[in-house]
């Protein structure tokens, strides 16, 4: 337990909504359509709870990952905005599988440090600064308990980029599993965001939509 906080809601916006993908996490291995086995958590208990959420937060593609072969990943602005709804789902852990979870997204060996009261008080925390999950949100509680996700603490504007299809299909397939959308809402939402528009072209994303039915 940690601050007095034992659960956790982890809010996430890119791949982990799938839920196949996420208890890679939590169990460790490879998922499906990435090259990068995760070690898992100490704790593989298996979360109490899954909601779909808005996060109002703009969500957007940088950098270059590896585990997906070079494509960008998703992130979040680190500014609330009202006006942007990004998709997103909750899961209820252990908060000491929520630092797991940070520990391998961040890909650090030592023992990482949160302290949950300050990211409730302040609204963010960092638990590593130039990390790219580094920067912890919060976005408010669900049934009494917080809901947490990470961004990186700055806007990676220099480091916009595309993500692969088998990312791209990762995601589309996790929000097939909590939301009711048409295949022409899904293509709307990815070719607003900064690093698919001007990068990918509708057809793209429809062929993988038809993959995935």
């Amino acid at each position: 337990m940690e601050d007095g906080i034992d659960q956790i809601w982890y809010a996430c916006y890119g791949s982990n909504i799938r839920e196949e993908r996420f208890m890679c996490y939590i169990n460790g291995g490879t998922p499906p359509g990435a090259v990068k086995n995760f070690q898992g958590c100490s704790d593989k208990t298996k979360p109490k709870g899954s909601k779909p959420l808005i996060i109002n937060y703009e969500m957007y593609f940088a950098k270059e990952a590896e585990t997906w072969n070079g494509g960008g990943i998703c992130f979040l602005r680190p500014e609330r905005d009202e006006k942007v709804e990004t998709l997103g789902r909750t899961y209820l852990i252990n908060s000491s599988q929520f630092k797991d979870l940070v520990r391998q997204e961040l890909k650090f060996e030592g023992e990482i440090v949160i302290d949950f009261r300050e990211l409730i008080d302040n609204g963010h925390y960092d638990c590593m600064t130039q990390g790219r999950y580094g920067h912890l949100l919060y976005l408010g509680e669900i049934e009494g308990k917080p809901v947490v996700t990470f961004t990186s603490e700055i806007y990676l504007e220099d480091g916009i980029n595309p993500p692969s299809e088998a990312y791209l299909s990762t995601i589309i397939k996790g929000l097939k599993e909590i939301y009711d959308l048409k295949d022409a809402e899904i293509i709307e939402y990815f070719m607003a965001k900064t690093g698919i528009k001007n990068h990918i072209d509708r057809s793209q994303i429809l062929n993988i939509l038809c993959e995935t039915d």
